[in-house]
């Protein structure tokens, strides 16, 4: 069954940082597998109206997001990113 990773940035702390991350960060989870399905700003917002960056990425299962999460390409980008940003990141099974 698919999954997905949510990744939704609730501050930016230091561009640069987010920019090396971004940088590592998308080689590693596509070499593990995974598919960026959505990555930006919103174009329109309800409810609570976060205008926060979102990123959505498609696994082929949740054990492989949890993989690709693991994996040691993806705890480098993760170091990069240190302090540079606050985010709430979470799997989720697809349906």
């Amino acid at each position: 069954m698919t999954a997905y990773w949510i990744s939704v940035y609730k501050e930016i702390v230091d561009e640069s940082k987010v920019a090396a991350y971004a940088e590592l960060a998308g080689p590693a989870l596509r070499a593990a597998g995974g598919t960026f399905v959505a990555r930006g700003l919103p174009e329109q917002t309800y409810e609570a109206g976060e205008k926060t960056r979102t990123v959505l990425i498609e696994f082929d299962s949740v054990e492989a997001a949890r993989t690709a999460h693991d994996s040691p390409a993806y705890q480098k980008a993760l170091a990069v990113l240190d302090g540079g940003a606050v985010r709430d990141m979470r799997i989720v099974p697809g349906v």
